[in-house]
């Protein structure tokens, strides 16, 4: 008898794939904002460093001047007792949380907010950072790391800075082992076996070798054993661009 699919096996759920939330230390958000934020400042000082296996950047907890503890991102050269200050007034510290509207053009940012009070989404990976281009009428115009522009409410939130952990991709790793327990932090199986080296009752397009051996299209209702491949696709293979020519 042969074996059921991965993605069967995945949504028939078991403890090899379940979810790792539990691993998670911080559900990394900015504070809401309140009205000493939104018009003046409060300072904090770093704490403590915090590896989350949840994230790829190291974290830091921030003690502020009013006894509340966050944890934020941590930049690029930011230090234990180091310190930060928070709000519209503020001054341009490293690893500061500021609107928009506050931070000059041409200042690198990061864990920026798409909207306002939505805790920060974007540029969060080890080593990215943004740049604030140019302010106008309530909007802002940040360059994200992929260098497309993005226009963004002025009293969106941001960190000014680098995100921690830049270069971790550089060094090889050396051992498969080392992928494994990368991908098991992540909660991702891992190695990932195509289904033409697997044997035809483990797979269907297994045992013909290194093709498929039938087409690779699936019907919307296709049973789960055979829902493999393109499901319900509209076209396969390259789109083509070139002008049809109209032959008299």
């Amino acid at each position: 008898m042969g074996k059921m699919l991965k993605h069967q096996r995945r949504g028939k759920g078991s403890p090899s794939y379940k979810s790792p939330g539990h691993r998670s230390k911080v559900d990394l958000r900015y504070r809401e904002c309140d009205k000493q934020e939104a018009e003046g400042s409060f300072k904090g000082e770093i704490t403590e460093f915090v590896d989350d296996p949840a994230h790829h950047a190291v974290l830091m907890k921030v003690l502020f001047e009013n006894n509340e503890e966050r944890i934020l991102l941590a930049p690029e050269g930011a230090l234990i007792g180091g310190r930060i200050e928070a709000g519209a007034k503020s001054e341009l510290t490293l690893g500061g949380v500021l609107p928009l509207s506050s931070i000059p053009d041409g200042t690198s940012v990061y864990n920026v907010e798409l909207r306002p009070s939505d805790g920060g989404k974007v540029i969060r990976s080890p080593g990215s950072y943004g740049v604030v281009v140019s302010k106008e009428e309530g909007k802002v115009l940040v360059k994200m790391p992929s260098k497309s522009v993005l226009l963004l409410d002025e009293r969106c939130r941001a960190q000014v800075g680098v995100v921690s952990g830049g270069g971790r991709l550089d060094l090889p790793l050396m051992k498969a082992g080392t992928s494994f327990y990368i991908m098991n932090a992540r909660n991702r199986r891992w190695p990932t076996v195509r289904g033409v080296h697997m044997c035809s009752y483990t797979h269907p397009f297994g045992g013909k070798g290194h093709h498929k051996g039938k087409s690779s299209c699936t019907a919307r209702g296709t049973p789960p054993g055979r829902k493999v491949g393109h499901i319900a696709a509209r076209a396969v293979g390259r789109r083509e661009n070139r002008k049809k020519v109209k032959v008299e």
